[in-house]
């Protein structure tokens, strides 16, 4: 095996997604950087240039590493200041931080120091953060999560259960000197119940006020009988101004804000005095009292206090805002409007808070609010579930229609493609991520400096590889750069173009958005209903059916579209934690489409795979993203709970599994437990999973008819396949749930000399040359002709690659053949969009009749890859 490490030279150009330096003042950034075998040994070796080649001061740490120890892919952070239009990373000495952020232990916790504020974060009981100062002056505390629920569906406030959430740890992740990250996990506590456990990421940069908190939670009730009600994130503010020297602000659409004070001194009978009036807009101290003009000072005591405010966004295109002057009172109806950005501030001349939330209109319900501004302590809470919702209802949507048995289960599946089985739909174990930044203040600021904090939040800077810098670093998978010099090229870039713009589009004029659906896509279309198929069993929600999240992604590599990355992103945080499951008997399992994420009774890796968030962690290096593709690490043993192929396996008669002889699909499984392995050896060096990939690898290798033995016998405790099984089956789901992706790795670092399985590039290229083989050539050399051989658009990339590997052209030929025939279903009508117009629709909007997200995920990575791998062999048909 080759380990030496070579002199290749490091210079990996960096860009902003946006194409625009950002503001970085909000929390720095951060960023992964891909690095070529061998080139750097430890990431404190590279040093951060900006345009002008003048050193920036960066922190940066190992992401992944390659079999040989060298850094496969590094985290570059950058702190708080003035950005340059770009950076490269290079090999030399970083420049030392002027400004750093340092984490202190201290009785009950740890303080954290940013150079601008102080946050004093717990590491038990019933607050999240203890303080909050600027200076020596606290302007926040008890900061706390904060819940309710009820036993039944309808809105009932009286009935409901109150709980606060209870820290039981606190580590250190990172402690600078520009980047500090510590996480918080707990659970809620309420009379004799603990529920809804919780994971926070608390994100500080050197020289920022403001920091992220990631907040994810896992939802472990039972859907019949725990109707969660409300959800938030809630602070203390302390406050010692004068009643009009109190300021509370929301975010409203489009960057505008209300500006308002507890008691308001503009719109008077009497006018105190223009600078008076404008000092109190701005934030500003009012000048003394005394000397307001025409005695509003005396008349002052008759002006209404008004210490309560809330914003409601109950659904993704309407906000409501209103005030009332105390608890006993009625509310007052302020303004209403379509999209709220989500911020909310309160505070006044001697310090505030302020608090948003990414996503907030996208998310809904979700709610601001403001309670007991005219008291010494105000509260500022943001709600992830408004309370004025109806409560969650996370029960199944059907009583399961008398499907008794398999037989009648799989009838149904003909006619409304639904996989269901009784007990399955449940929501037990599946998890949710909110971001939000918070940012102290020593004084109320302009509503600029809010409204800057708002767009920071709602559009997280991003600093990416450039795509040609990626591609020359070799990772992740067969694409390459859009070239338009040849026309029957651009003619498919035209078309990979329109599918990305389409979905693009998609999300926002059929409004897929939501607490739990934001993220996600529809899997199929209703040309009769103008809709997607919303309610129609398994042709609802995609859940990751195909892979639209590596085409996403893939798309991004070669692109660098700053749009594309914000649709994969928001992809790959729903389909992480919504469709998988993180507690509970299927824990590690993820669930095919349905009218409900969690609805199918497929329960299953192909969902849950990393191969869906390597991508997302090794650009962002996102700490969540790494925790859902390591929690998967002994996903192995999901097969001894589940069988995936229960209802049509042939031998269910005598089929039991058994720690020694799990029947495990060479497809769909082993390559969700290969992309597993993978990600955790190349993340924390397991060696148990190093083993179980090689093995399993060298297992495949060895069986007679490899690939093509459709499934094996795989012992948990020793991690292998037995290798005596010789026989042929085939499913044509196999390769478009990331094997091809993975096996393109794993034969590249066998090239490379990384590792070694002996057999196992062979068997590959034999199922890549085989799939759409002639029936002569697949009997000569199997024995038999297999069936099933379905999706020959999605295939054809296994035989450009077999091609490419093999320098056929022959085989080219065939591969783009397959590419055209077999795409009959994404002929010329699927890359057109018609406008459909009331009243056929609710709103207008653009169809394309023949598209399904399955036909568009596989199309666009089977062109991306085989323009990637067989250019010279497209024919002048496909123009």
């Amino acid at each position: 095996m080759n380990t030496e490490h070579n002199d290749t030279t490091v210079d990996v150009p960096l860009r902003w997604l946006d194409d625009a330096a950002p503001d970085l003042a909000i929390g720095g950034v951060t960023c992964g950087v891909p690095l070529t075998p061998g080139a750097v040994a430890d990431p404190a070796d590279l040093a951060v240039l900006d345009g002008a080649g003048a050193p920036v001061p960066a922190q940066t740490w190992p992401l992944a590493t390659w079999p040989d120890g060298s850094v496969k892919w590094a985290g570059v952070a950058l702190g708080a200041g003035e950005p340059a239009e770009e950076y490269r990373v290079v090999l030399g000495g970083s420049e030392a931080p002027q400004a750093r952020v340092t984490v202190t232990p201290t009785e009950g916790g740890f303080t954290v120091d940013t150079g601008e504020s102080r946050v004093v974060v717990a590491d038990s009981g019933p607050e999240l953060i203890r303080s909050l100062q600027i200076g020596d002056v606290e302007v926040a505390k008890a900061g706390r999560l904060v819940s309710s629920r009820q036993d039944h569906p309808e809105p009932d406030v009286r009935g409901r259960v109150h709980a606060v959430g209870h820290v039981t740890g606190c580590a250190v992740e990172q402690d600078g000197p520009l980047r500090a990250v510590l996480r918080v996990t707990g659970v809620h506590r309420e009379d004799g119940r603990e529920w809804l456990p919780f994971t926070v990421r608390l994100i500080f940069a050197a020289g920022a006020a403001t920091f992220r908190l990631v907040h994810s939670f896992i939802w472990d009730g039972e859907p019949d009988q725990d109707f969660l009600s409300s959800l938030g994130l809630r602070f203390t503010v302390p406050l010692r101004a004068a009643w009009h020297d109190r300021h509370v602000r929301f975010a409203g659409a489009d960057g505008g804000f209300l500006r308002e004070a507890v008691r308001g001194l503009t719109g008077l009978r009497r006018d105190p005095g223009a600078e008076v009036r404008a000092a109190q807009l701005d934030g500003r101290p009012t000048p003394d009292p005394s000397t307001w003009e025409r005695s509003v000072d005396e008349l002052a005591r008759w002006i209404p206090t008004w210490p309560d405010y809330s914003l409601r966004q109950l659904n993704a295109n309407g906000f409501t805002l209103h005030k009332r002057t105390s608890s006993d009172k009625p509310w007052i109806d302020i303004a209403q409007g379509t999209r709220s950005e989500g911020l909310a501030y309160v505070g006044d001349i001697g310090g505030g808070l302020a608090v948003a939330l990414t996503g907030f209109w996208q998310s809904h319900p979700t709610g601001l609010d403001v309670r007991g501004a005219d008291t010494d302590e105000a509260t500022l809470t943001t709600w992830l579930w408004s309370p004025e919702a109806a409560p969650m209802d996370l029960r199944f949507y059907h009583d399961g229609l008398g499907q008794e048995d398999y037989a009648d289960q799989l009838e149904a599946l003909e006619i409304t493609y639904e996989d269901y089985e009784p007990g399955f739909g449940t929501a037990h174990g599946i998890g949710r991520t909110h971001e939000l930044t918070v940012t102290p203040f020593a004084a109320t600021p302009p509503v600029t400096e809010l409204a800057r904090i708002a767009r920071g939040t709602a559009t997280r800077p991003q600093l990416a590889p450039t795509p040609q810098a990626l591609h020359e670093a070799g990772v992740l998978g067969d694409w390459d750069l859009p070239d338009r010099a040849d026309p029957r090229r651009a003619a498919l870039e035209d078309r990979l173009d329109f599918l990305l713009d389409y979905y693009v589009g998609q999300v926002d004029q059929r409004s897929w958005y939501g607490f739990w659906n934001f993220g996600d896509v529809m899997h199929a279309y209703d040309t009769d209903r103008h809709t997607w198929r919303y309610d129609i069993g398994g042709y609802a929600w995609d859940n990751s059916e195909l892979s639209p999240d590596l085409w996403l992604w893939t798309s991004f590599l070669r692109t660098g579209r700053a749009d594309v990355y914000r649709l994969a992103e928001r992809m790959t945080r729903h389909t992480g934690d919504v469709d998988v499951y993180h507690a509970g008997p299927w824990q590690g399992l993820g669930t095919r489409h349905n009218v409900q994420h969690w609805g199918c009774s497929a329960k299953q890796v192909r969902i849950s795979t990393p191969a869906y968030r390597r991508c997302h962690y090794f650009l962002t290096g996102d700490e969540h993203t790494r925790d859902l593709m390591l929690e998967l690490r002994d996903s192995d043993t999901t097969f001894l709970n589940l069988d995936p192929t229960r209802k049509v396996r042939r031998d269910a008669a005598t089929y039991k599994p058994e720690r020694r002889a799990l029947a495990v699909g060479l497809g769909t499984d082993w390559s969700a437990l290969a992309a597993t392995w993978l990600a955790d050896w190349e993340i924390t060096g397991n060696e148990r999973s190093r083993d179980r990939l090689i093995g399993t690898m060298t297992d495949i290798g060895s069986l007679p008819k490899g690939f093509f033995t459709g499934e094996a016998l795989y012992d948990l405790d020793t991690g292998r396949f037995a290798t005596d099984r010789d026989r042929v089956s085939v499913s044509h789901l196999s390769a478009v749930f990331g094997l091809v992706e993975v096996c393109s790795e794993l034969v590249s670092l066998i090239d490379a000399g990384q590792i070694e399985a002996p057999g196992f590039r062979e068997s590959w290229l034999q199922y890549c040359r085989l799939y759409l083989a002639e029936p002569e050539d697949q009997r000569e050399e199997l024995g038999v002709v297999p069936t099933g051989l379905n999706l020959q658009q999605a295939h054809s990339r296994l035989a450009a690659y077999a091609a490419n590997r093999l320098g056929d052209n022959a085989l080219a030929d065939r591969a783009w053949e397959a590419y055209f025939v077999g795409g009959e279903f994404m002929g010329e009508e699927a890359f057109r969009a018609v406008r459909i117009l009331p009243p056929e629709v609710l709103s207008p909007v653009d169809e394309a009749r023949t598209l399904s997200t399955n036909d568009a995920a596989q199309c666009g990575l089977a062109t991306i890859q085989n323009l990637a791998l067989i250019t010279p062999n497209l024919k002048p048909r496909s123009t």
